[in-house]
């Protein structure tokens, strides 16, 4: 499949191993795990870097096999999630950058065109998750109050 804005094919991304079993060297239990997981939701990590920690610090590789769960779906069954989705939010976070750098460089052309692919990407993905009730009834992305949405 093509890349959304770059008119080529591409295979890079990460594989998960093929054997789905727990491996043996993994001394946690999922109870454990999952209490781990909400220590970092509460104190504000997203659910990427509370994988990162996990399997850098703590040598956990899958939580998923481990617990038969993702991250996101133990973090929303104790209600740490935000009401933004947490890829929704961090294109926000993006395009909030890129419009702080073209208020002092007007004349960045390529900057300006990053913010018409970033901000489409969320009207796109905001679409996707009105379609399937994630997001707040009326919520619409609004580049002036994104500010005001992310903290």
């Amino acid at each position: 499949m093509a890349r959304i804005h770059a008119r080529v094919k591409g295979k890079s991304g990460s594989y998960k191993p093929l054997k789905a079993e727990v491996p043996n060297w993994v001394d946690k239990k999922p109870n454990e795990v999952e209490a781990l997981i909400k220590k970092f939701g509460k104190q504000g990590m997203s659910s990427a870097l509370i994988g990162l920690t996990l399997r850098d610090s703590y040598g956990i590789p899958s939580i998923k096999t481990l617990t038969g769960k993702s991250i996101t779906q133990i973090l929303k069954e104790n209600k740490l999630t935000g009401e933004i989705p947490e890829d929704l939010r961090n294109l926000i976070i993006r395009s909030i950058t890129i419009r702080k750098h073209l208020e002092t460089n007007k004349k960045d052309n390529v900057s300006t065109r990053g913010l018409r692919l970033t901000e489409s990407k969320i009207l796109r993905l905001q679409l996707y998750y009105k379609k399937n009730n994630q997001l707040p009834e009326g919520w619409t992305y609004n580049p002036k109050r994104a500010q005001l949405l992310i903290k």
